[in-house]
């Protein structure tokens, strides 16, 4: 019985039976204590804990669940998965245990051809709680099971809840006896490898305030009414119904194991190693999608996180097994394959979760070929020295420099038999972290002067600002930073921080830079200002240089913004609210802005989309701001509640806090949002906007950057003679320019490839005199040498190849050869198997090499390759590998 009709026939039973079917819910629902849905009654928690009214007495449903706290398990046994689906049938106060219990006897022992799973009755055991005397009465006496297939068990094994504060009770679980070939007598208690669970009937009678542990817990009071909520493991099931040894092997899991095995060469069941790796792939390919699908982006946080750790767990263990092309996305189409026909949707998502896993996997392979080389050195080096771990400074290299996640290390160095120093690995974390927040800081505030700016606020109180209504204003000196220290008076030269009782200069917030301008004082001082922020909450911070005279707390200034700047940033903001909207027309409402810059006649504006955006669309949604700029819409302001501009069909921006009040910026009756920026006063002021780039600065994150107004019409002249010179010098028209310059650049590819063919032909013709004879160390034959001037990495590398084809296959010879071309230096190095028996790898004789270069690289045993930039030092390298060899073999 296949897994879609095992799924079909437990929903047709139970709605045949008065429940109500309800589709899967998504992984990632609105609970404060959950990442992910994690047990089948997620989603009727509220139910079960009388927060809300149910809005049926019964239902029924198989949940998607995922569940990531044993995930180094994953594979190394056959029971452990981080993806599975819970076949479920729930009263919220109908029934309980009187009606659970028959329920599920009767479809797991009803023959197949009415409807049920046909499980002979003199295979299934039940467990009920240790001191519940009711269930144990039902079982015997209602269901006629022999006492001796019923067993008491403890808090252990018999009472569940989802691990945190929550809804919990008794349960009782059935199990299947799969026959004495699978184990020892004596029920589950004695061995739960032949004596299978296949459904576990929860009785949701208590509301849990705490829960340390699976038998450590505290119970707040009993539940509003007594509820049941099983859960029957559709996976579980297939395995005893499908008559396969474990969960890997049934039809869903099996599919993808297979479609791996065909990607990477390996074949399951042959060696136990790779079998690990083959579950763990078949198991988080299928995790992988179904996060992607429900919305989840591979990030650097919370679920984002570990739907990365899950994809380059699944990369890495692709790469061990023996595949060394990319493969996420061949293994996201045999996982939307066997698992559509449960789950129809993912034919409609398959193409956007392809495209997320491909582009992470892309980024990744870089950083895995990378880290795997300095990984693989440090081991080597930490037992070369006997010690067994490796420092939290080598592991914070990895993750800092590399980017080579820390979990993925702490698995590698497992693998190994090494440790890592995880304490010191934090702790030079936190480090980086806080120099980060104290140079964020730094950079916002000019400097830490937080205790002048709480004194000033306190004698002087907050800055009014009228920067919407003005940009001259006359305003008061009620304070000077200098130094972190508050000062009465600073002259000529010095850099100050200027506290106004009311000011009409913006403080940068929102994405819109902070403005610039001066500060005239009726007795001459000047100050230019350079910069504004509000680093106290009320308080602006006006940063600037004392150009002229001398400046006096309490003096009465002027203050003037640069209002052509001004204007240029303003023209700048209100772009992007129109791009922000546009985006989202074209792309849907997920391409949410995540950040932006708004800079005087340029802006840039970051939304989320799990792939670069279409030239097309790009074209699109710049024609259309431009047609709502000819269109001279009105940009308006207004104060209202957030439910106001809620109805309004405002949009709030990510990370933004807001009052109980907000300001709305509407662009006609077009785009509203909420800001407290400054804006153009119709569209038309905006006169063009055009777009420079578009890219990625994160996975799933875009960056789009225009430019606006004159800037923009700049932009576009300068584009303009540039096309013009270029059809000039190739002799073509302009709609032919792009033509005509792909056959040029055909041509000289063309050219450079048989440049490469004759530069090769040449340096085989003299092999012989590049390579010499070679030298005898000991018992390790070196051949040592320097290709001509200009020779690349590949070249170098088949001069290597063509040495190693004429070496005798049973003698340690050991092969280094150095190459220059255009000041940089290239070397590679191999080692014959005897080589290395006798300890000297090519990965060695690469590290011996590279500092007299100044130059990075490794490899393997065999074969290794590193370049530098010290071309005087190539002697030099060539004379440490021969040390090194005579050091080995004491020659």
């Amino acid at each position: 019985m296949d897994s879609a009709e095992i799924r079909s026939r437990f929903l047709r039973y139970f709605g045949d039976r008065g429940h109500q079917l309800v589709p899967s819910a998504s992984l990632l629902l609105d609970d404060p204590t959950l990442l992910f849905v994690n047990a089948g009654m997620v989603p009727f928690k509220p139910y079960f804990l009388g927060e809300a009214p149910p809005p049926y007495p019964r239902a029924t449903s198989v949940q998607k669940v995922v569940r990531t706290l044993d995930i180094e398990e994953v594979g190394k046994t056959t029971r452990h998965a981080s993806f599975f689906q819970m076949a479920g049938n729930f009263s919220f106060g109908d029934y309980f245990k009187e009606g659970a219990i028959p329920l599920a006897w009767e479809l797991l022992t009803a023959p197949v051809s009415d409807g049920g799973y046909g499980f002979p009755e003199e295979r299934l055991w039940a467990t009920v709680y240790e001191d519940d005397d009711e269930a144990l009465d039902i079982w015997h006496r209602t269901v006629g099971l022999p006492l001796d297939r019923i067993q008491r068990r403890s808090a252990k094994d018999n009472y569940w809840s989802m691990g945190v504060p929550g809804p919990g009770g008794p349960c009782s679980e059935i199990y299947y006896d799969r026959g004495p070939d699978h184990g020892r007598d004596g029920g589950p208690e004695a061995d739960e490898d032949r004596y299978l669970e296949v459904w576990n009937l929860v009785f949701m009678q208590d509301e849990l305030s705490a829960v340390r542990s699976k038998t450590d817990f505290d119970i707040r009071q009993p539940l509003p009414a007594k509820n049941i909520d099983t859960g029957m493991g559709l996976e579980r099931m297939a395995t005893i119904l499908q008559g396969v040894g474990n969960l890997y092997e049934i039809d869903t899991t099996r599919g993808i194991l297979d479609r791996a095995c065909e990607l990477s060469g390996a074949r399951y069941g042959a060696v136990e190693k790779d079998d690990i790796a083959l579950r763990v792939v078949a198991d988080h390919a299928r995790t992988c999608v179904f996060l992607i699908g429900d919305g989840v982006i591979p990030g650097n946080e919370g679920r984002g996180y570990v739907l990365r750790r899950l994809m380059r767990r699944t990369i890495r263990m692709m790469r061990l097994l023996g595949a060394h092309e990319a493969t996420m996305g061949e293994l996201v189409d045999a996982t939307v394959l066997t698992m559509a026909p449960q789950y129809p949707e993912l034919n409609d998502e398959a193409n956007r979760v392809r495209q997320i896993a491909v582009g992470e996997e892309s980024a990744f392979l870089q950083t895995l070929r990378t880290g795997t080389t300095i990984f693989d050195t440090a081991a080597a080096a930490a037992r070369a020295s006997g010690n067994a771990a490796l420092s939290g400074d080598q592991a914070f290299a990895l993750h800092d420099t590399y980017g080579f996640p820390i979990d993925l290390t702490l698995e590698m160095a497992a693998e190994q038999g090494l440790s890592v120093d995880e304490d010191g690995f934090r702790r030079l974390m936190q480090q980086q972290r806080e120099r980060a927040k104290a140079d964020s800081r730094s950079r916002k505030s000019g400097v830490t002067a937080t205790t002048a700016y709480r004194d000033i606020l306190q004698a002087g109180g907050t800055t009014t600002f009228t920067g919407y209504d003005e940009s001259v204003s006359e305003s008061r000196v009620i304070g000077i930073v200098m130094d972190s220290e508050t000062v009465p008076a600073a002259r000529v030269g010095a850099h100050v921080e200027v506290v106004l009782d009311r000011t009409p200069f913006y403080a940068e917030a929102g994405g819109q830079l902070g403005d610039h301008g001066r500060l005239v004082s009726g007795d001459g001082a000047v100050v230019e200002i350079y910069d504004v922020q509000t680093p106290v909450p009320g308080l602006f911070i006006h940063r600037g240089e004392v150009v002229d005279g001398e400046l006096v707390s309490g003096a009465t200034v002027t203050s003037v913004v640069d209002a052509a700047r001004r204007r240029a940033i303003s023209r700048a903001h209100t772009a992007t609210h129109m791009i922000h909207r546009a985006f989202r027309e074209r792309l849907g409402d997920t391409a949410t802005q995540m950040g932006s810059e708004n800079a005087p006649g340029r802006l840039r504006f970051d939304f989320p989309n799990p792939t670069a955006v279409a030239p097309q669309i790009l074209r699109e949604v710049e024609q259309h701001v431009n047609e709502v700029l000819i269109d001279d819409l009105r940009v308006s302001a207004q104060t209202m509640t957030q439910d106001e501009a809620r109805a309004m069909g405002a949009m709030a921006l990510f990370g933004e806090k807001y009052g109980d009040r907000v300001r709305v910026v509407s662009v006609g009756d077009w785009a509203h949002e909420l800001c407290g920026g400054t804006h153009a006063q119709r569209s038309g002021q905006l006169g063009v906007v055009t777009f420079l780039s578009e890219g990625s600065i994160g996975a799933g994150v875009r960056r789009v950057e225009a430019l606006v107004g004159a800037d923009a019409y700049q932009f576009l002249a300068k584009e303009h003679l540039l096309v013009s010179r270029l059809s000039e010098l190739v002799k073509a028209p302009a709609d032919q320019l792009v033509e005509r310059v792909e056959r040029t650049i055909a041509s000289l590819k063309d050219a450079e490839r048989d440049l490469a063919k004759f530069r090769s032909a040449e340096l085989s013709a003299s092999v012989d005199g590049i390579i010499g004879e070679g030298r005898d160390i000991g018992p390790i034959r070196l051949w040592d040498f320097v290709a001509p001037e200009g020779t690349n990495g590949g070249d170098l590398r088949e001069l290597l190849l063509k040495l190693k084809a004429r070496g005798h296959p049973r003698l340690p010879i050991i092969v280094m050869g150095a190459a220059v071309a255009e000041g940089k230096v290239s070397l590679i190095a191999s080692a014959s198997p005897q080589a290395i028996e006798l300890g000297i790898t090519a990965n060695l004789v690469i590290q011996a090499a590279l500092p007299s270069i100044d130059g990075r690289g490794g490899g393997k045993d065999d074969l290794a390759q590193g370049g530098g930039t010290n071309a005087d030092g190539v002697e030099a390298a060539l004379a440490a590998v021969e040390a090194l060899i005579r050091e080995r073999t004491g020659h």
